[in-house]
């Protein structure tokens, strides 16, 4: 999933059931649900049935990143690949994403791309490239015991990696 999901000018449903064509109401409203994008889906005047629009251009960016997490928790894969999938975003959406990521990334082997240390942090192991170079790996509390690149990147940028 990368970071500007990819809407097609079709419904929600339509989008959804790219993932999965034989998912059922049920399977979507779970998936959503587990993507933080249901109550969303629902407060709109169609539902399921509203067109998205070209690009998805009607859904703020939190709102098709969180529909393209729900795409991804229909289609179960077993190793899914995030490309900076919570850039771009506000604080706010940012949390939501994250929220839904987390429910994705569970009990399946994910590859995170990212620079934010809220998207990486809990990971069960960071590996840090500098350069195309790997410099460094372990967990978030073993690379700040080690006081090295990552360490220095992550006191100097706060909540951004930055190299």
């Amino acid at each position: 999933m990368s970071q500007d999901p990819h809407m097609f000018h079709e419904t929600i449903k339509e989008n959804l059931l790219y993932a999965k064509p034989s998912a059922t109401e049920a399977e979507m409203i779970t998936a959503c649900t587990a993507a933080h994008i249901h109550d969303v889906v629902a407060g709109l005047a169609d539902g399921y049935n509203t067109v998205v629009g070209e690009r998805g251009y009607r859904l703020s960016g939190g709102e098709k990143q969180r529909l393209a997490i729900a795409r991804l928790l229909l289609k179960n894969p077993a190793v899914m690949i995030l490309d900076e999938a919570t850039s771009h975003l506000d604080n706010e959406s940012e949390a939501l994403v994250q929220a839904a990521l987390d429910n994705a990334m569970h009990n399946r082997t994910s590859i995170v791309i990212a620079h934010r240390l809220s998207t990486i942090r809990d990971a069960d192991r960071i590996v840090v490239l500098d350069e195309g170079v790997v410099v460094e790996q372990g967990t978030h509390e073993e690379l700040m015991t080690r006081d090295g690149f990552y360490a220095a990147q992550v006191r100097a940028g706060g909540t951004a990696l930055q190299g």
